[in-house]
């Protein structure tokens, strides 16, 4: 451990590992309660396509990446209120058009030089500093307005017509909150990758809520199951040359299937006493 933090840019990456270990759950837990899991899912391929047009027009990545997401982000809501029950189209129409989009500029971009692999399941190098400062600020912004929006966030997410009649102003906060979503893939992109930032929000989640805890103890397992991926992803990544994305996702599945075990052998243990 101490071998790697001589690197500076595994500096870089580990703070940057341990910001999105904690924001990825944190907004993920929200998305698993409202079924709405695919929706990090289609803005990080939106995401892409905002990485092809900041090489084309000479900006920063994650300054494109951050724009489009953040249109992307306002487009789902606006279609989630054109289609109401159906909801979910929006998903699938940002989703489609992400992928169009970012096909079409990758292909225009064919002459310029892109790490699109790095982007796409995480490189450990492409944390530069300027990046790391974007990714402080707006984590402490995630998280400090997660925080703040906690109780709305919570009455929404489990009853969304009931939140209106408590005198919760939902359509703003819907929107706010998807465009926290946004934010989250793109501070998380350079780590985790494009392709995979989504399974980041889901998996650890997925896996707190096998534990069958209160609301906040689950939110609280799932950022230690999402920390421990991402620093043991970090860690087995640079020692191993693997994509830190895939290594991190492949962890969190791990535990997942752990946990599952645990809760498997937990109850046979129970009913067992239970008989006896």
């Amino acid at each position: 451990m101490v071998e790697i933090l001589q690197y500076s840019f595994m500096q870089r990456a580990i703070v940057s590992g341990l910001i999105i270990g904690v924001i990825c759950p944190m907004i993920g837990v929200f998305l698993v309660l409202r079924r709405m899991s695919m929706v990090g899912d289609s803005l990080s391929h939106v995401a892409l396509a905002g990485v092809a047009a900041a090489f084309l027009t000479g900006t920063t990545p994650m300054a494109g990446s951050l724009v489009f997401t953040v249109a992307a982000a306002l487009g789902i809501e606006k279609l989630r209120k054109s289609y109401g029950e159906y909801g979910e189209v929006a998903i699938a129409i940002i989703l489609s058009g992400g992928i169009g989009l970012a096909v079409v500029l990758i292909s225009l971009a064919h002459n310029v030089n892109i790490d699109l692999m790095g982007y796409l399941f995480g490189s450990l190098t492409t944390v530069l500093p300027q990046d790391l400062y974007l990714i402080i600020a707006l984590g402490i912004f995630i998280c400090i307005t997660i925080l703040y929006l906690f109780k709305s966030l919570f009455l929404i997410a489990f009853d969304e017509e009931g939140a209106k009649i408590a005198g919760v102003a939902v359509e703003k906060i819907n929107i706010f909150f998807t465009i926290l979503i946004a934010f989250t893939i793109t501070i998380s992109m350079r780590v985790v990758g494009i392709l995979l930032v989504s399974s980041l929000m889901v998996i650890p989640v997925a896996a707190a809520i096998q534990l069958e805890l209160s609301f906040k103890k689950t939110i609280l397992y799932a950022i230690a199951f999402s920390l421990a991926s991402v620093i043991l992803g970090i860690i087995i990544s640079f020692y191993w040359e693997l994509a830190p994305g895939g290594t991190i996702v492949l962890l969190s599945v791990f535990i997942l299937i752990m946990v599952l075990l645990f809760r498997s052998i937990k109850r046979r243990l129970q009913r067992k006493h239970s008989e006896a």
